[in-house]
């Protein structure tokens, strides 16, 4: 199992909806509201060693609110 998968995300902090860590065609990671499309910053990596403290960061950013949102929300 992906450790990643085990970090903890708030709800989204535009639409309350469930976020999600995605991995960016194994360059940089990011956290992303499934349902308003909200998301961090790109956190990029260039190792295996520093995937995970990239997911971490995202993580970070997105608990404590420091996300884009492009306006459109359901």
């Amino acid at each position: 199992m992906d450790p990643i998968n085990e970090i903890e995300l708030e709800d989204c902090p535009v639409c309350r909806g469930a976020g999600y860590i995605e991995d960016e065609q194994g360059w940089c990671m990011y956290a992303c509201c499934l349902n308003c499309g909200t998301e961090t910053a790109h956190v990029s990596y260039k190792t295996p060693e520093e995937r995970l403290e990239a997911a971490r960061q995202a993580a970070y950013l997105w608990n404590i609110g420091k996300v884009i949102h492009n306006g459109m929300c359901d």
